[in-house]
């Protein structure tokens, strides 16, 4: 198999991320109960702001290995990213090498966190590609809707690249639910079917995440 990031270097990439994103920022956190304490786990989380997956990586209960687009493992950052047990991707391609580390994560009962809309956008999760329903339905993983609300805000902002310093991000977890239909069908249509039951559950997280929220 592929070589598959440590649980160990997700550890210190959450340590980072607490301290980085609790010194900037003023996270609150809601749902983090729901997030199971062990088994191999999938985190989908919407995409509105560069910071969302720090954001995850240092609020979250459990060490967090992303699937993050290659663009990002630029200069320093790549080595950076790979010690801390993050997993590159290309996105322009079938990149064997990320499933299949992906898939060692989950074999291996670590939490794998996944963009489901491929790109940043408006983090509503209007448009989901199948790769979050591939990875749940073969690596037999529940999926737990992550709502990232507030990093998006663009009022009052010192650096371009960041939310406001010290502004409050709310991050809320859902609870955890199954993609497949049981049958463990990994069909075209059933992929397509267990990405229409994400696609509802995650949007009606969201709505509950707003609502909870008032964001």
């Amino acid at each position: 198999m592929t070589d598959v990031p440590s649980v160990r270097s997700a550890e210190v990439g959450r340590r980072i991320g607490v301290g980085l994103m609790y010194g900037l920022f003023k996270p609150r956190v809601l749902g983090a109960w729901r997030v199971p304490a062990t088994g191999p786990l999938i985190f989908a989380v919407n995409h509105s702001h560069n910071v969302d997956g720090p954001m995850v990586m240092g609020v979250a209960p459990r060490p967090t290995h992303f699937l993050i687009k290659k663009e990002a493992f630029v200069g320093p950052l790549d080595p950076f990213l790979t010690g801390i047990g993050q997993l590159k991707v290309d996105r322009d391609t079938t990149d064997r090498t990320a499933i299949s580390r992906a898939l060692g994560v989950l074999q291996q009962g670590g939490v794998l966190g996944i963009f489901p809309e491929g790109t940043r956008g408006e983090g509503d999760f209007a448009s989901l590609r199948a790769g979050l329903a591939y990875f749940a339905v073969r690596g037999g993983a529940p999926i737990v809707p992550v709502a990232v609300l507030g990093s998006s805000e663009r009022s009052g902002r010192l650096i371009k690249a960041l939310p406001p310093l010290r502004s409050r991000v709310d991050v809320v977890f859902g609870d955890p639910f199954d993609a497949g239909d049981g049958s463990g069908r990994r069909t075209r249509k059933a992929l397509d079917e267990a990405t229409e039951r994400i696609q509802k559950q995650l949007t009606a997280h969201l709505k509950n995440a707003r609502r909870l929220t008032g964001r």
